[in-house]
């Protein structure tokens, strides 16, 4: 490994300074510091409106930001196309209602991206695509449409699609609070296996069981701001702010 390498993969794979954002009056983030770590599994969670998804959406640049400076993978945020391309290409996306295309079936929907972003060949790209939907355990649906499948099933597509495009991160909005409960396990497996394997993850969620066996570190977020960060073991058992033991206190029963 040369110089240059081993300074790349010491350094985060995402640095957040001073983010702020306004949507209009409402100031939805409030000085934002984050660093995530390569392969780091971080869970974000706090009530309706504190700023969560916005947050992970300003990563991508589906939101922008209007202060503060937003750092992925060693490429600088900056309003040229050209870099928030590079950015992306980077973040994988799974959204709380899978946004998949409903016209194109699934082995479809797992190309588009594939052949017209990376102008990859049509044969490379299902053989890509087919790689990630055996590893969601979806492959047997490659020719159904989406609104064939149940949501579950939808999810884990869309799983699949953001992989085949080889991320480095991978940002996850609420994966499962579009899910009935007999399907939100079959997703929270396929993330679990991700963790495992070592992939760089932000997952907003108030699934808190998934918190304890895969995040690194909880974050804690109310009216935009950071309130409370740590290690699973320590935000469950010994939270420090009053407001995150309330929050906890309300969704965990005690």
């Amino acid at each position: 490994m040369n110089q240059a390498t081993a300074a790349r993969a010491d350094s985060p794979m995402i640095e957040i300074t001073g983010l702020n954002k306004w949507y209009g009056d409402f100031h939805v983030l409030r000085d934002i510091d984050l660093t995530v770590a390569q392969g780091e599994r971080i869970v974000i969670c706090g009530p309706s409106g504190s700023g969560k998804s916005t947050l992970i959406r300003c990563i991508n640049h589906l939101e922008a930001h209007q202060e503060g400076r937003i750092v992925v993978n060693g490429v600088a945020m900056t309003q040229d196309v050209k870099r928030i391309e590079q950015i992306r290409r980077n973040v994988g996306m799974v959204f709380q209602h899978f946004n998949l295309f409903p016209h194109l079936t699934v082995l479809d929907n797992c190309c588009i991206a594939q052949t017209w972003v990376q102008k990859k060949p049509r044969r490379g790209a299902e053989a890509t695509a087919m790689e990630f939907l055996e590893r969601v355990q979806i492959a047997d649906q490659v020719h159904k449409y989406p609104g064939q499948l149940s949501g579950g099933q939808q999810q884990r597509v869309a799983i699949a699609r953001a992989l085949c495009m080889q991320p480095e991160v991978m940002l996850f909005d609420e994966p499962t609070s579009a899910l009935d409960p007999e399907m939100i396990k079959e997703v929270l497996d396929v993330m679990i296996e991700l963790a495992r394997e070592g992939m760089t993850m932000l997952c907003v969620t108030h699934e808190m069981g998934f918190a304890k066996t895969v995040a690194d570190r909880v974050i804690f977020m109310d009216q935009g701001q950071i309130i409370e960060q740590a290690p699973p073991e320590r935000f469950f058992n010994h939270p420090e702010s009053e407001r995150t033991q309330l929050f906890l206190s309300q969704i965990l029963g005690h």
